[in-house]
């Protein structure tokens, strides 16, 4: 084992070095330093605000489902690396991988049976728009090459997700001359709960109807709108677009990489709708937040229609496709959570930041707050002071990355009500001081 580097060179290290994402180089803030994670804590190489432990409401941006140093994970991991950490996926496979895939298929909807292994989220988003411009392609209709989403969303940051991010205001405006041009529909409108407005209606089936001619899909974040700004919708917009897609021959899309494995309280947030995209993507809480793994599942009907064109093949392969290690730890984290009754342990968070968030509603300048499964947002009306609401939660004991004017929380499943209340407590006092 190295030397460990005291914290003070640990941090100099990494502000001469270190990029990290959504920042300035050198960076402007202190990173805290985490030695080491446990259950729902991260353990502080040194205090911060008093104190050594945190209790993290944000999953490692979602993903952590299962908190940290899960034993089960664990030994999944150490009884890969025994076997093999890697082996390349083009002329290979192996049982991870296969077993990965078909445990995928059964228990996303029906009509979704083929599974391509990614390396990230934004990559499954890439692969899921380069499957249906193949898709039409090959069947003799190249012009269908546009994508068709709504404002308001995110779907990576990579190329093709960049261009159905909202292109005002959002995270990758910069980029709007140079990245593909797309067609945006107006943001569904708020309220999971609320009954469908039939203007808006109107407004997405005469989009599809009028662009049919030159979009290859239509991609959406279902029922919730993660980092473009944790708004939630009503899932009778998503069968407006199911509807429009097959009448208009469009493939549809759901980008589930945030909202899959339970997160809004069904397995996969297509489930509230009743419906089943052509394409649907998946991530961050596959491995449980072990390994960086995603995948992009399709139906026959695509994967058919790419394989009978002239081009036969879907031209895509990352180096670590398939990775055994991440493979095998994602089939465990999958069974750890349809082994056990996490739609009651969903309810039970969701209860919690209903209750311990109610108080955020008082807080001057707080314009919204919303819950939905296992997601507590706080929304103010006006820029969160990024460095003043992470003190203000650290304060509290508790790990939380606001951004814009949200102030969120995202908590392991695993995370119990006296953990959950500390973490409201948190985003009411961030919301304060933000």
């Amino acid at each position: 084992m190295p030397d460990r580097i005291d914290p003070a060179r640990l941090r100099a290290l990494d502000r001469a070095h270190v990029w990290h994402p959504y920042g300035p180089m050198p960076g402007r803030q202190e990173p805290l330093v985490v030695e080491s994670a446990s259950g729902v804590r991260l353990r502080l190489a040194e205090p911060a605000h008093g104190r050594t432990e945190l209790v993290d409401g944000m999953s490692s941006w979602w993903s952590a489902v299962h908190g940290y140093n899960h034993p089960v994970l664990n030994e999944a991991a150490r009884d890969q690396l025994d076997r093999m950490s890697h082996v390349m996926f083009g002329g290979l496979t192996h049982e991870p991988a296969v077993r990965l895939a078909t445990r995928l298929v059964e228990i996303t909807p029906e009509p979704l049976q083929h599974v391509f292994l990614a390396d990230s989220g934004s990559v499954s988003v890439e692969v899921a728009v380069k499957m249906c411009l193949q898709y039409w392609r090959s069947a003799g209709r190249p012009a269908k090459r546009r994508l068709l989403t709504w404002r308001g969303g995110y779907h990576g940051d990579t190329w093709q997700p960049m261009s159905v991010c909202d292109p005002e205001g959002g995270m990758h405006e910069l980029w709007s001359g140079s990245l593909p041009r797309q067609v945006f529909a107006d943001a569904p409108l708020d309220g999971f709960d609320a009954e469908p407005d039939e203007a808006y209606v109107r407004h997405l089936r005469e989009l599809v109807a009028s662009h049919a001619d030159e979009l290859a899909a239509v991609i959406v974040e279902p029922v919730v709108q993660g980092a473009g700004g944790m708004r939630f919708h009503s899932p009778a917009y998503l069968r407006v677009l199911r509807e429009a897609c097959d009448e208009h021959d469009v493939l549809l899309v759901f980008d589930e990489i945030a909202t899959g494995f339970g997160r809004t309280g069904q397995l996969f947030a297509a489930g509230h709708a009743g419906v089943s995209p052509d394409v649907m993507c998946v991530g961050k809480a596959l491995t449980g937040g072990y390994l960086t793994l995603a995948a992009t599942l399709c139906t026959s009907r695509v994967a058919e229609g790419i394989s009978s064109g002239d081009v036969p093949v879907l031209a895509h392969g990352p180096t670590f496709m398939g990775n055994p290690l991440a493979s095998a730890v994602a089939c465990a984290s999958v069974d750890l959570l349809l082994g056990q009754d996490w739609e009651l342990e969903v309810k039970r968070i969701g209860a919690g930041l209903r209750r311990g968030l109610a108080e955020a509603a008082g807080v001057p300048g707080v314009r919204d707050v919303r819950v939905l499964g296992a997601i507590g947002v706080v929304q103010l009306d006006h820029e969160v002071d990024m460095a003043a609401a992470t003190r203000a939660a650290v304060r509290e004991g508790v790990w939380l990355r606001p951004f814009r004017d949200l102030v969120y929380t995202m908590p392991p499943y695993v995370t119990g009500d006296d953990d959950v209340a500390r973490i409201c407590r948190a985003v009411c006092a961030a919301a304060k001081e933000g």
